[in-house]
């Protein structure tokens, strides 16, 4: 069964944390099974980019991205070559680390 380590979050992981996933399973379900609560606004429809994670290792094994994530992504904050939206993103059989990014875009929680 494969993990999928999160690096340090200072609100949503401050220590990290390490999860077991089912190859098959998004990123994002793995994270929120194991109450590491990422953001994901649009209740992981692929509709918005609160759910965007960074992938250190692992990045060439998940499921391919499709057009409409790789659009979405092109609105995230923080876009690297290695992004993906942790709700589209399927765990195959290998390790994952992943970086959840300080900020996101998520007008639903912003502040005025």
């Amino acid at each position: 069964m494969p993990q999928i380590i999160f690096l340090p979050h200072p609100e949503i992981c401050p220590e990290g944390a390490v999860v077991d996933a089912a190859a098959g399973e998004s990123i994002c379900d793995a994270a929120l099974r194991a109450q590491v609560e990422i953001e994901h606004a649009c209740d992981r429809a692929c509709a918005c980019t609160t759910c965007h994670v960074i992938v250190r290792e692992g990045f060439a094994s998940l499921s391919d991205m499709d057009d409409l994530e790789a659009d979405l992504l092109d609105q995230a904050w923080g876009l690297e070559p290695d992004s993906r939206l942790s709700c589209q993103a399927r765990v195959a059989e290998s390790d994952l680390v992943v970086e959840i990014p300080r900020y996101s875009i998520n007008h639903a929680k912003e502040r005025t």
